[in-house]
């Protein structure tokens, strides 16, 4: 170590070249580095979607779910397997184990999945695609004067455009249903002429033809057959003949029938702003860079509106880059502060030039980081950067404890260089000890965290980890050589006046007052160590007795707001657009109220947009759902928090006549996931369904609990037919009439054709008049082989009934899930949560006994972590203890160091309290974090302390001695980090909230725990020595029975 030390020291360019390729490496890297909010935490899940229209939600649950549940049984990488079985579709979702090869798990689904030869015979091929591969990054709303079909051509033309001219990958349309060319023929017309809508199509199809027809091999060349008489307009299926009599005369569809080009469903569309909208929706890939792509786009998008037909608008909404910008920045900004303060602190410690070469770690550790970042896929988000920030002063620990034992050798007279290679030797192996230990804890940390939460949190540990070895190197390699010389050109310079009074009264502080107050807790060691257990019990005792609150994770404050709404099954389109009107009025009232009190008169509301056919929440489709979305004015903008704004929302909204469920919420949930989630597990439906309402109305007794609902609700009505006794005589069987009530009703497929770049189905049904009341079907005829028409009561039975309009299924299991929100104001989840496990689901459990009951959403992501991260902070702590015996050769003294973990505690929970914040993940993070840190200062204290000793000094003596002696490097280590972090702590940016909770665990902790360091250390260090436990005392004891 010594022959690195001076090679290094004394060379002119070493240190200086290994610090340029540092830097070099982390300029060449930065630009790479993409950026987020947030790491990825959404689990790998690859989902299996199959239609099987007309079947109702039994007969898909039936008929599709359990034979692909059977089918994925046989994959061993399965975490959980859940099923919907809705009205005519079924969506299956396999999740994969951690840690499993997302590819070889999808090609496996896959296999699985085709294997299943027994789907009934309306069953469509099963699409598998893995979910989460792509990121929402801004949505593009398009308005303008213009027809429904001429909107969707020129979103379209802006596709096309957008992918070809930028970097931008991923682009859908949204807004608009599938392009239908529609015949809708009357019941009388039918009757007339002897058919059926199944014969119509079927005329369709075998008269709207394109085939190939073979080769003429001429001796001139090949000559291609074609049969060309594919009809892709409405004038030319209205030429389509579809009855001929044998005198010549024909029936022209368009004689029959009304055919229109339109989209399919009436109800898939997006109101902007009051205007029809296409919407562009952009993705990103794991590998593009969100706010890169969002300045492609708005800057395509500015060149666009030049162009583009007068009245048409062009306008962004759901910008989640915005939300990334802000944090980042914020971040940044926090940084840029720490960075400050930390120089400031060390400047008040050592000379200006001495503080320099010391702070110079920063920006070499900082950049080479960044290489390592970029190496091994991080990102630049919220959590990297946080890591980043507590870099900030634990970077600088390893430097500090070096220059100042440096400094200390220098004050003994020695010579620069010589004083350099001592006093780095000296300190050597309790620097490599501490940066061990601490990378035991993060490493533990990295390694073993699950869950989304953990997915979130872990790169914060992994982060620091980089940055700390990198410091290694810097402080053992770089930093000598830099004192040196610094050291060397300090020798002649005179101290200034500030320098001399400031060392003159730390001098004063180290021996008047801390060295006097240590000399005391040692003389009294026993007292006080009682005192410090007697607090820490105390203080525990407030987070056990609730006076300090658990949350899972903190609310995240966005700037977007969803009402999603779910009416009956079977409600118009009419009666949801009623319900989305009154919406938008209570939004209108709430701007035109708050716009004068916004930053320059600007809007609270920025836009809002009804997405009809849409609710994430109901997982249903159809007319009768709706999502009203608001964007609001930026957070750091507006005067109005996000909370405040939904309560107003809900409030002006008032109680809605018919209404199922009326939830607002914002369009992303983060990593803790719902609030409050039971699933209840079962097989009769009914049942389920039952407790799921008493459970509701239990949680409804909370004060602030909102937006209860749960995902069982009933289908639509249902006529139910049923072939009658001697139907079979009369040439009927129950194919023939299923396949014409089928295509009259639902509508059936006759063809599909490309027109213009753009697909077409050609739909047959009957029209709209001849199916809008009961009366219809009575009156519906059944047409026979030859044509015959026959009254449907003469061969079918009809009954009443109704099913579910969704059933959910979770490994095979039929499931309700009972959701809501908690207005955090007024209310605590965890408690909400524990106060019903405690004295509700038991006896819930016990009314229903075939039901059984599992935690979600916030409580299952919460508990996931946290036992995680138990096995880490047990790891780690494992890890550190055996370190530091084999160094300290004893198993008692490294109980000295490791109380500094437990100290730390008193400080997080008291700071929390007095921060007036709630306990959270991040918090807790936070505390295992400080477990890494804190007990670097304990190591070196108690090395110094056995110095001492060996130096002949009684325990009494020595300990408060070694006080003294770490007094400087113990405030230095510390107040360096706290400096980096304090700027996030009294952040009052609503984007910071996320991060104070960590910011604050750290802070004050860390206060604590240099309290302890230096007074319970020593005292503790005492008893234990009195109790014949450390090695000095052994040693004694050895020598007093050989004497």
């Amino acid at each position: 170590m010594k022959r690195i030390l001076e090679y290094f020291t004394s060379h002119p360019t070493a240190a200086n070249l290994l610090m340029a390729a540092f830097l070099l490496m982390g300029l060449l890297a930065a630009p790479k580095l993409l950026r987020e909010t947030f790491p990825r935490f959404t689990p790998d899940k690859v989902q299996i979607s199959i239609l099987y229209p007309g079947a109702t939600a039994e007969d898909v649950e039936e008929s599709v779910c359990e034979r692909v549940e059977e089918a994925l049984e046989a994959l061993s990488e399965v975490a959980e397997v859940t099923s919907e079985a809705r009205e005519g579709s079924a969506v299956i979702i396999a999740e994969m184990t951690e840690g499993g090869d997302i590819d070889r798990f999808l090609n496996d689904v896959r296999t699985e999945v085709d294997a299943i030869d027994d789907f009934p015979e309306k069953v469509e091929t099963p699409i598998i695609t893995q979910l989460n591969r792509l990121d929402f990054v801004m949505s593009v709303a398009v308005t303008g004067p213009m027809s429904a079909p001429d909107l969707k051509a020129y979103c379209d033309q802006l596709k096309r455009q957008l992918l070809s001219e930028t970097d931008i990958t991923q682009v859908t349309v949204a807004g608009f249903s599938d392009h239908q060319i529609r015949i809708e023929v009357p019941a009388q017309a039918l009757m007339q002429y002897g058919l059926s809508a199944s014969d119509i199509a079927d005329t369709v199809a075998a008269q709207s033809l394109d085939l190939p027809g073979g080769t003429l091999q001429t001796d001139t060349g090949d000559v291609l057959i074609r049969f060309k008489d594919q009809r892709r307009t409405i004038q030319e299926f209205e030429e389509l003949v579809v009855v001929a009599g044998s005198s010549g005369a024909e029936i022209r569809l368009g004689d029959i029938a009304t055919i229109t080009d339109r989209f399919e469903l009436d109800e898939d569309k997006v109101i902007f702003n009051g205007l029809r909208a296409g919407i562009l929706q952009i993705n990103k890939t794991q590998q593009q860079d969100a706010l890169d792509l969002v300045s492609e786009a708005e800057s395509f998008l500015e060149n666009e509106r030049h162009q583009a037909p007068p009245g048409v608008h062009l306008t962004v909404t759901k910008n989640v880059s915005d939300i990334v910008s802000d944090r980042l920045n914020m971040l940044l900004e926090n940084g840029v502060q720490g960075l400050v303060l930390v120089f400031l602190t060390m400047w008040l410690f050592f000379s200006f030039r001495y503080a320099f070469w010391v702070s110079m770690g920063l920006p070499v550790s900082f950049l080479a980081s960044l290489y390592g970042m970029q190496v091994t896929g991080m990102t630049i988000n919220m959590m990297t950067m946080v890591g980043l920030l507590l870099a900030t002063g634990l970077i600088m620990d390893d430097a500090i404890v070096i220059a100042e034992n440096v400094a200390s050798h220098i004050k003994r007279g020695k010579r620069p260089f010589e004083a350099v290679v001592d006093g780095t030797r000296e300190v050597a192996a309790g620097v490599t000890a501490s940066f061990i230990t601490t990378v035991l804890i993060f490493g533990s940390l990295a390694v073993f965290m699950e869950g989304n939460i953990g997915k979130v949190l872990w790169v914060m540990p992994f982060v620091l980890i980089l940055s700390l070895g990198v410091s290694l190197v810097e402080a053992f390699l770089i930093l000598p050589h830099h004192l040196a010389h610094s050291l060397g050109g300090m020798r002649q310079d005179r101290q200034s006046r500030f320098r001399l009074r400031f060392d003159a009264m730390f001098e004063r502080f180290r021996e008047e007052k801390l060295g006097k107050a240590v000399d005391a807790v040692v003389r009294w060691r026993y007292l006080f160590v009682g005192f410090v257990v007697a607090l820490l019990l105390i203080s525990v005792g407030m987070l056990a007795g609730g006076r300090l609150k658990f949350k899972v994770f903190p609310d995240l404050e966005g700037d977007q707001v969803e009402a999603r709404v779910l009416l009956p099954q079977g409600t118009p389109l009419a009666r949801t657009e009623v319900v989305a009107e009154r919406l938008v009025a209570a939004l209108k009232s709430i701007d035109a109220e708050y716009a004068p009190q916004q930053p320059d008169g600007q809007h609270l509301i920025k836009n809002i947009a009804i997405y009809y056919n849409t609710n994430s929440d109901a997982d249903e489709t159809g007319p009768h759902v709706v999502t009203v979305s608001a964007d609001l004015l930026a957070s750091d903008q507006r005067t109005v928090r996000l909370d405040d704004m939904t309560a107003m929302w809900r409030e002006r909204t008032g109680v809605v006549p018919d209404v199922i469920s009326m939830v607002w919420k914002e369009p992303v949930i983060g990593p803790g996931g719902v609030p409050l989630s039971f699933r209840l597990k079962g097989e009769d439906l009914h049942q389920l369904k039952a407790a799921s309402l008493d459970l509701q109305l239990w949680l409804s007794q909370y004060n602030g609990v909102v937006d209860l609902q749960d995902d069982l609700r009933p289908g639509k009505p249902e006529l139910r037919a049923t072939l009658k006794n001697g139907a079979k005589s009369l040439g009927i069987d129950a194919r023939r009439i299923a396949s014409q009530l089928r295509t009259a009703f639902f509508g059936a497929t006759a063809t599909e054709l490309q027109h213009n770049g753009e697909s077409y189905e050609v739909d047959v049904r009957l029209a709209p008049k001849d199916k809008d009341s009961l009366a219809d079907l009575d009156y519906f005829h059944v047409t026979d082989a030859a044509g015959n028409q026959i009254p449907i009561g003469s061969v079918v039975n009809i009954e009443t009934g109704r099913g579910w309009a969704r059933i959910a299924r979770v490994n095979g299991l039929r499931t309700v899930t009972v959701e809501g929100d908690v207005n955090t104001a007024l209310a605590n989840a965890n408690q909400i949560r524990n106060d019903t496990l405690r004295n509700y689901i038991p006896e819930l459990l016990k009314k229903y006994p075939g039901i059984r009951m599992s935690q979600e959403g916030e409580a299952k992501e919460g508990a996931k972590t946290g036992g995680s991260m138990s096995t880490a902070f047990i790891v780690g702590i494992a890890g550190v203890f055996m370190l530091l015996s084999f160094q300290f050769k004893s198993y008692s003294e490294p109980i000295c160091v490791l109380t500094a973990i437990p100290m730390a505690l008193i400080g997080v929970i008291w700071g929390h309290m007095l921060m007036g914040l709630d306990l959270t993940m991040p918090s807790m993070m936070g505390f295992i974090s400080l477990a890494g840190i804190v007990v670097n200062d304990s190591i070196l204290l108690v090395e110094f302390l056995k110095l001492r000793l060996e130096e002949g000094m009684e325990p009494q003596r020595a300990a408060p001695a070694a006080s003294r002696n770490r007094l400087r490097a113990v405030l230095l280590t510390s107040l360096t980090t706290i400096a980096g972090l304090l700027p996030l702590l009294t952040e009052t940016s609503i984007q910071a909230q996320v991060l104070i909770p960590l910011a604050c665990s750290i802070i004050f902790g860390l206060g604590m725990s240099t309290i302890m360091v230096l007074f319970l250390v020593p005292a503790l260090y005492c008893v234990l020595d009195d109790l014949g436990l450390t090695g000095p005392s052994r040693e004694r004891r050895q020598r007093q029975n050989q004497a």
